[in-house]
């Protein structure tokens, strides 16, 4: 540890050492305890941070001078001067003095300050002021009237080139110290030292004048104190005043040492300075501003706004991908669902034993009837099993109208053992609002998480934003089917890792790759059920081209199975963009036979009366509808023969089945149900095809119809009137309604699930309702006096328009013929053509004309009767 500090003696006698207990660090000064003029003659009483009585100068008198000794203390410890809470003065020295250690030779500022003035120096120390922020310390001295200041400075500068002194924080670098010339600064300002400084010519007195030294003066001047890597005078142009160059430094301890040894400093005319002489004023220049990274990224927003939305997808994609990668398996696998547990379904099972639970008499009963549609289309579900055990790419469509089971076939049972599903529901993600909603929900149905979809609208907002101001966009949002590739590819990838989960080194095949080995391994890979495609298709196909796209790379790629299950009779529209080369393995699901329709409402109503308790003897009997075999009648004759007639009229369609078992159930007659059934899809046949014409076509859709009214009435009414619920395609086109793009609206009407399209040879054939219970519903509405005279005006009215329309374009041939003055020869069969169709055209006009005023007298009759 130091023990003493150096106070001078006059000259020609030794130094006097004294204890270190005897002297105190205040204020950045070492003073002697107590008195000091006990002590020695001469030695200053106070001197503060800011230089005398706050002045910021060291003021040096007669006999007086001043050194600068730098590499006293370290300059990484700067940073400690912005501390509010730490008194940096006292603490870091004395910190730096405990830090002292035998084997380091200058461990301390005290220690360096006494090592670097030998015993035999000439002087007396009146006062030394350390400068933490600048590395180094003045030491203010006293001589003899006949020393030079300029000798004392030589022979110190020499000690040090022979005993160097090099601290432990700067263990490459000698204690260097010089005379200060000028009249140092020793402000306590938050401005710390740099390489470079700015020199500023000022003349002695106010209004004076000051010369601007040249480069070689300054080089002269400054070299002194460490090497110049360049010297910058002021632009010629300038008119800044003062007049001011630059001084860069090699190092930063030689700035400092340049200037507190030059500030202040007068520079005579003799050596340049002018006429009267130049002041010389030196600060510190930044190289760097504080806040250039900033101001740099705020400056090129077309630099650094892309970058950094790159650097942010990247990290995005670095850290959330593997998440995401993880919670699709886990989606796919089932690994997070309860209901696959084992231990849960040993529970579930121990319950079911010991209660009897309404929801799962339900499950049996359907269950129950369910099995009797299964052993029809037992030969489709081995069919859709074969498939998936095929290596080639397996591409699968289930292709059936509405309520004919497509989803329960496919998934409870050709993929009842199969481990690894997915099912992707269409519907929802089509009926999103809003591509944050639509990314949202696509991601639900493959278990994408997590997934920020909401930042998709602020990025947007900020694309747009800089849009405007840089005049390009920043890449910050991303569009819709870039979300949608995004969490596509990495469901892939999931699917494929899934695939491969279960391949070890030890397989007879490891030395393929896996492309190879997925295609020899059909079983292992997963199975995508692709439910609802095509669902309101006409709204936007953006979804349904990426799911196909998706879908055709998961088989291509043998990565994973792939069956799509949709309503629409046009999906190969649609698939075959994805897969134009391929053929598509296709099931189409029909409507029950009568036969296992009534045979599935009996196993319904069976299991129901079979869970049913006894309450009792004083209980009311109901109807039973037992039978010893599935295909024998049930007991009551009156009852089987009412059911017959009802399964005749629904048809085999399960969801119309289903509405009636559960009416039965309820207490209704076959045929009340049946009635309400019919009565139903009047209502919604009316609301979605006829009547509802500003919302919309059929299925809720919201985009304009592709059909008129008197279309969709004629076509009910010609399907009303035929027994067998059949009527030719041709035939249709040759009415008056479909005229005119008779075909379109034709297959849209086949789009929205009123008619079914026959085809026979390749070619459409016949027109069959959509539904079997459509034909009831459709004479239901026929039979409707009001509604089929209000609709008839309406076919005779577009009629009207097709007849006129043909008697008008006849009228201007005629009119041109009429223009040549007399028929030429020849054109005498043209004119008897124009004139019989004019002729068929005004009669079907005028008997359209006496059959409306038909009509409307019975609307008038029947508003009379109801006012």
């Amino acid at each position: 540890m130091l023990s003493r500090v150096i106070v001078g003696r006059p000259v020609g006698l030794a130094c006097q050492i004294l204890p270190l207990r005897q002297y105190h660090l205040k204020s950045r000064s070492l003073r002697p305890q107590g008195s000091p003029l006990k002590i020695c003659k001469g030695v200053r009483r106070k001197t503060t941070e800011a230089g005398d009585d706050k002045s910021g100068h060291i003021n040096a008198g007669p006999n007086e001078g001043i050194l600068f000794l730098d590499n006293v203390f370290p300059l990484k410890l700067r940073w400690l001067l912005r501390l509010p809470f730490l008194n940096v003065d006292k603490s870091v020295p004395e910190l730096l003095k405990r830090l002292n250690s035998p084997r380091i030779g200058a461990a301390d500022p005290l220690s360096i300050i006494q090592k670097a003035l030998p015993k035999d120096l000439p002087i007396k120390v009146t006062e030394v002021l350390p400068r933490l922020k600048e590395g180094g310390a003045f030491v203010k001295f006293s001589h003899e009237p006949h020393v030079n200041a300029k000798e004392i400075e030589g022979t110190l500068q020499n000690y040090l080139k022979k005993n160097p002194i090099k601290p432990w924080f700067n263990p490459w670098r000698r204690v260097r110290t010089f005379l200060v010339k000028g009249r140092p600064w020793v402000e306590d300002l938050y401005r710390f030292p740099s390489s470079r400084l700015r020199v500023e010519f000022l003349p002695i007195e106010p209004g004076g004048e000051a010369a601007e030294l040249s480069q070689e003066t300054l080089y002269s001047i400054f070299r002194r104190y460490g090497k110049l890597a360049d010297i910058i005078a002021q632009p010629v142009d300038s008119k800044v005043t003062p007049k001011f160059a630059f001084l860069n430094f090699r190092l930063v301890r030689h700035a400092i040492m340049a200037k507190n040894c030059m500030h202040g400093f007068v520079l005579p005319g003799s050596e340049g300075g002018g006429k009267a002489g130049t002041v010389i004023r030196l600060m510190y220049e930044q190289k760097m501003k504080g806040h250039w990274i900033r101001d740099w990224i705020v400056n090129h927003p077309r630099i650094t706004i892309p970058l950094i939305a790159a650097v942010l997808a990247t990290v995005t994609a670095a850290a959330f991908d593997p998440i995401r990668t993880f919670f699709i398996k886990a989606h796919v696998t089932h690994s997070f669902h309860i209901t696959d547990n084992k231990y849960y379904k040993w529970l579930m099972s121990q319950v079911t034993r010991a209660n009897d639970l309404l929801s799962f008499k339900r499950r049996k009963a359907d269950d129950a009837g369910l099995s009797v549609i299964w052993d029809e289309r037992k030969d489709d579900i081995e069919q859709i099993q074969a498939w998936l055990m095929e290596t080639a790419d397996t591409f699968v469509v289930i292709q059936g109208p509405r309520g004919s089971g497509k989803k329960e076939l496919v998934i409870d049972q050709a993929l009842k053992h199969r481990r690894n599903t997915l099912v992707v529901d269409c519907k929802p993600i089509q009926e999103a609002r809003g591509d944050s909603a639509t990314i949202g929900a696509t991601a639900n149905q493959v278990g994408y998480k997590p997934v920020f979809s909401f930042i998709n609208n602020i990025s947007s907002l900020v694309d747009l934003a800089a849009q405007g101001t840089i005049g390009t966009k920043t890449g910050f949002s991303e569009t819709l089917d870039t979300q949608l590739d995004k969490i596509f590819q990495n469901t892939a990838t999931a699917l494929k890792q899934i695939a491969l989960a279960d391949r070890t080194k030890e397989d007879k095949d490891a030395d393929i790759g896996d492309d190879e080995y997925l295609e020899a391994h059909p079983e292992r890979r997963p199975v995508v059920v692709i439910d609802n495609f095509l669902h309101k298709s006409n709204e936007s196909s953006t979804v349904y081209d990426k799911i196909s796209q998706w879908a055709a790379g998961l088989t291509t790629g043998n990565v994973a199975h792939v069956i799509f299950l949709t309503n629409d009779v046009s999906f190969t529209k649609s698939l075959s963009k994805a897969l134009p080369d391929r053929v598509f393995r296709q099931i189409t699901l029909g409507d029950c036979s009568p036969e296992v329709a009534k045979r599935y409402v009996i196993h319904q109503l069976e299991a129901e009366a079979s869970d049913d308790p006894a309450d009792g003897d004083d209980k009311p009997p109901t109807a039973s509808f037992s039978s010893s075999s599935s295909s024998r009648p049930p007991a009551t004759d009156g009852t089987l023969a009412e059911l017959d007639d009802c399964i005749e009229t629904l048809g085999g369609r399960l969801t119309e089945l289903e509405f009636l078992a559960r009416r039965i159930k309820a207490g209704q007659t076959p045929a009340a149900a049946v009635r309400e059934i019919i009565d139903q899809s009047a209502s919604e046949i009316l609301k979605l095809y006829l009547l509802d014409l500003d919302h919309g076509g059929g299925g809720g859709s919201s985009s304009p119809r592709s059909w008129t009214a008197a279309q969709a009435w004629d076509l009910i009414r010609a399907l009303a009137r035929s027994a067998a619920a059949s009527v030719p395609y041709h035939a249709l086109l040759l009415s008056s309604p479909f005229a005119t793009a008779g075909e379109t609206a034709l297959r849209a009407l086949e789009q929205a699930e009123l008619i079914t399209i026959l085809s026979a040879n390749g070619r459409p054939h016949a027109v069959r309702p959509g539904k079997p219970v459509y034909h009831a519903a459709f004479r239901s509405l026929v039979a409707d006096a009001v509604l089929s005279a209000r609709l008839d005006l309406a076919v005779l009215a577009e009629g009207k328009r097709v007849d006129e329309r043909v008697i008008g374009d006849a009228e201007e041939e005629m009119v041109l013929l009429a223009r040549l003055g007399h028929v030429p020869q020849g054109l005498e069969a043209r004119v008897r053509c124009l004139v019989e169709r004019v002729r068929d055209a005004q009669e079907r006009v005028e008997g359209g004309e006496r059959e409306g005023g038909r009509l409307k007298a019975l609307l008038r009759k029947e508003g009379g009767v109801d006012t």
